[in-house]
Formats: structure tokens, sequence, C-alpha cells
């Protein structure tokens, strides 16, 4: 008896035809019927009725069908457990994060998953967060660290690491730096400079002013936020960040509350449903480093 008998048997015993069946397990018609004559011989009865214009189960066909998928089953078992390992000890996993985001603690789970596992490859990529997302769901990005509009991309899990406001940063001499808070129609009188479409920020900041019918002079834009603020600084626009990404410019740069921006930008990681073993592990130390990292 082999395991590819019992493969056929049960193809032909949900089919109900010896022809669908082989075009269900990829061989021929003629392979699928020696195979399972065999099997019949190996255990002295027949399994399938073929007298009729279907393939139907004997009596004893009946009583070996729950048996035989239930030994396929114990071999895919088998099969997945070896993989998992196998996954651990030689596989791979492609690491997205958004352009120009310096997250420490996502270093340090890579570096902790590294030397648990040294034998999986480790690819970091670089990429808008719309392109992230959509690079998760299809499949070629294992986990990737995003900026969103303050809701998780659906179909993904997701864990969210920072959540804060949009503010206006202007530098010491601006107008604005005398403010401890604006509104949107307030810095819209003057230039902006902002990261682009496809970012967290730049989702936030596009629909609230679409909600209160805004329409901003986006006069520069940058994918770093550091290379935004230092466009600001230099007198170029008002930049929009968030409250984070000025505090490395304190002195130049002043951060002005923006009122009407109740949406916050969130920093989060996402990866499919069912991730692998190995992107389950790189969970585990993501989780201890953003827990107990500064991001």
């Amino acid at each position: 008896m082999e395991l590819r008998q019992l493969e056929y048997f049960v193809a032909v015993a949900e089919e109900a035809n010896f022809t669908r069946a082989a075009e269900r397990v990829h061989i021929s018609q003629s392979g699928v019927s020696a195979q399972i004559r065999q099997l019949e011989r190996d255990l002295g009865a027949t399994l399938i009725d073929r007298s009729g214009r279907t393939a139907t189960l004997t009596t004893a066909g009946k009583a070996a069908l729950e048996h035989a998928r239930a030994a396929l089953a114990s071999v895919n078992a088998v099969r997945q457990a070896v993989d998992e390992v196998n996954g651990l000890v030689r596989g791979g996993l492609v690491v997205g994060m958004v352009t120009a985001c310096t997250v420490t603690p996502l270093f340090d789970a890579l570096a902790a998953f590294h030397r648990s596992h040294p034998g999986v490859e480790i690819t970091l990529v670089e990429n808008s967060s719309d392109r992230l997302i959509e690079s998760v769901r299809t499949g070629d990005t294992d986990l990737a660290l995003i900026g969103s509009a303050g809701t998780e991309p659906p179909g993904l899990e997701s864990l969210p690491i920072i959540s804060e406001p949009l503010v206006a940063a202007v530098p010491v001499g601006h107008r604005l730096a005398r403010r401890r808070r604006t509104t949107l129609a307030e810095i819209s009188a003057y230039p902006i400079v902002c990261l682009p479409v496809g970012t967290g920020i730049r989702a936030v900041f596009d629909q609230a002013c679409a909600t209160r019918g805004i329409r901003p002079h986006i006069a520069l834009q940058a994918s770093a936020p550091d290379a935004v603020a230092d466009l600001a600084i230099r007198g170029l626009g008002v930049a929009i960040l968030s409250e984070s990404m000025t505090a490395n410019h304190g002195g130049r740069l002043t951060a002005v509350a923006i009122d009407d921006i109740e949406t916050p930008a969130v920093l989060a990681l996402i990866w499919t449903r069912r991730p692998s073993p190995a992107l389950r592990e790189l969970l585990v130390h993501s989780r201890d480093a953003f827990r107990t990292g500064r991001t």
C-alpha cells in the first residue's frame, strides 16, 4: 500500500469519476485505475464499483475512506511540522519599512531574531506606506512598518507603535511661531512642505483638508522627515510633520498644534493573518523590542 494509492482512491471517491479524479491528481486516467486496482489487490477487497455511469464506493470502500483521509492528513501534518522547523533553520523573511523612517527597536528586533535564527535570511526594503501595505497583502513582504491615517489596513494584522497628532513646524522667526495653536485655514495661507502621497502623515493631512474644503499649496515634498524639516528651517514653507519628527530640531523649528486635524498619525507593524513560523518568531522579538525600547 502506498500513499499515492490512498490519494487516488480519495480523489475518485470524492469526484465519483475516474477522469475528473485523474485531472485532480495530474496523472492519466489509466494510471489512477491501475493504482487503485493494485490497492484493492493489496487489501483483498473491491473499493470502487465501476459498473454504473459514476464511480461509487462499495461497502469496503466506504469503510476505508475515512481511514485513507486520516492517513493523508497525518502525512500532511508531518510535512507541515518539518516545514516549520526548516523555515526557522534556512527560511527567509522580507521586512519593509516606510522610507527614511529610522526606528531603532525594529533594528533591535531584527538583530535579536538573527542571533536566535542565523540561518534565516532577512531582506530589508524601503517604500511608501501604500506600497508596503499592498506588498504585505500579496505576500511579497512578510512584515512592514508603515504610517497610516489612524486606522489599521483591512484584512491585515496590526501592532500600533506610535499614535500622535500632526503639527505645523515653522522656523523660530515665523509669524506662526508665536502661536501655540493654529488651524488648517491659517497654515494654508502659506506654502506647505510635506511628505509625499502614500505616507501616513500625508494621508492624515490630505483627509483633513478635504473634509474642510481646503486646498493648500504644496510647494515642496520630500520623502524623509528630516528633509522636510530642513526645508522649513530655510523658510521654504510650513512643514507638516508629527510631534516626534520635530523633536530633533528644537531651537530651529517651533511645533504648533493644529486644532482641526483630529485623526492621529499612526506608526504600526502589519502582517498577514496567517504568519509563517519564522514571522511568528520575529513578531515575538518585535513586541519585546518595542515594549522595552524607544522609538
